[in-house]
């Protein structure tokens, strides 16, 4: 598909993780997969509705009826970056549990959910309008609660 996007010279954004596939024959192999499977960003006019529906592949555009809905940008810009710089994987949409602000790092300003595996911080990061989510080790001084002065408030793990 990436290669039909580009061809039409369409800019796209298609992030990945990296997980280590384990052969028939015991070699241990790194793969990059889809960090949102089923979900490719295209930065595109309306105008280009029609050439980006024509991309094997291509099922629809998310958005209501024959309008597309578009992301926030700086929200992707912050994801771009992001991605490439931190050890990012896929997890389950939330929509409940603890609301932090990221105050430091590549994801600084992103606002996600704080969740607890192997002794780390993870924070989850949601895009609500594809009801897609991705988890990232964070440290938990980089996180402040939502609505919290961080004079006042220090984030502790329990």
């Amino acid at each position: 598909m990436a290669q039909h996007l580009s061809t039409r010279e369409i800019d796209f954004f298609l992030p990945v993780h990296r997980v280590i596939s384990r052969w028939k024959n015991g070699l241990r192999v790194p793969i990059e997969r889809p960090l949102f499977p089923g979900y490719v960003f295209v930065k595109a006019n309306r105008k280009d509705r029609v050439r980006i529906l024509e991309v094997p592949g291509v099922h629809s555009i998310v958005g209501v009826g024959r309008e597309p809905t578009p992301l926030p940008y700086e929200e992707m810009e912050v994801l771009r970056r992001g991605v490439r710089l931190l050890n990012v994987e896929p997890h389950p949409f939330l929509k409940a549990g603890e609301r932090v602000l990221i105050r430091h790092g590549p994801l600084e300003g992103m606002t996600g959910i704080v969740v607890r595996q192997k002794n780390n911080v993870r924070v989850i990061l949601s895009i609500d309008l594809i009801m897609k989510s991705i988890s990232v080790e964070l440290d938990a001084q980089d996180l402040e609660i939502v609505g919290q002065d961080s004079s006042t408030f220090a984030y502790v793990c329990p």
